[in-house]
């Protein structure tokens, strides 16, 4: 069984919003287009409470994009952004929610942060896709969204650790790349296994 896990295509991080991806909005025709060749479609979906620990604005004199550490380690800054039930939160308007068989919400604990689909930033807390995917007998992962740095990253290279055959469709993601952090991420998904197509 075969899924496909599509990360965060979310108003956010598409042009215009507050944490925007550079053309992140096109990507999302082609990956409507490829629901139907999978068993299951699982959405991520970024999901804040306000005054997010990962949010800038909620550290006195610091700015987006600056690093800070947290009691799990190393924190990049962002601006405010995915708040819960804000239009930002809202999946982009032209993906195909209704073809979703699940939708995992992550960073909603306000003091630690979540790029992956599968554990929060300490690398332990779950958010329970793991155990879905399992009860389901799915085994292969086919990963598509943004940021190819951040949050598909992180999920790819946990689902390879976790013993999922796992590939990412790079034409299918778009990266922020904050200093170097594309280069960095695909040398991180190659060595955990991730299949990059």
């Amino acid at each position: 069984m075969h899924a496909l896990i599509v990360i965060d295509v979310q108003n956010d991080f598409c042009p215009g919003g507050a944490l925007a991806v550079a053309q992140g909005d096109e990507i999302v025709q082609p990956i409507n287009a490829l629901m139907a060749e999978f068993d299951a479609v699982v959405l991520t979906q970024d999901w804040h409470p306000a005054g997010h620990s990962s949010f800038a604005s909620a550290h006195e004199g610091k700015a987006p994009f600056e690093m800070i550490d947290m009691p799990y380690g190393p924190q990049v800054l962002w601006p405010d952004h995915c708040i819960q039930a804000s239009p930002g939160a809202n999946f982009h308007m032209e993906l195909e929610t209704d073809r979703a068989d699940l939708i995992i919400r992550k960073g909603f604990r306000s003091a630690i942060d979540s790029y992956s689909a599968f554990f929060e930033n300490d690398h332990t807390t779950p958010t329970g896709l793991e155990g879905y995917l399992r009860t389901r007998g799915i085994d292969r992962l086919t990963l598509v969204g943004l940021a190819t740095d951040f949050c598909v990253n992180y999920s790819a290279v946990d689902a390879a650790r976790l013993g999922f055959s796992v590939a990412v469709r790079e034409d299918l993601c778009r990266a922020i790349d904050l200093d170097g952090s594309l280069k960095a991420a695909r040398e991180s998904m190659m060595q955990a296994g991730v299949t990059l197509e």
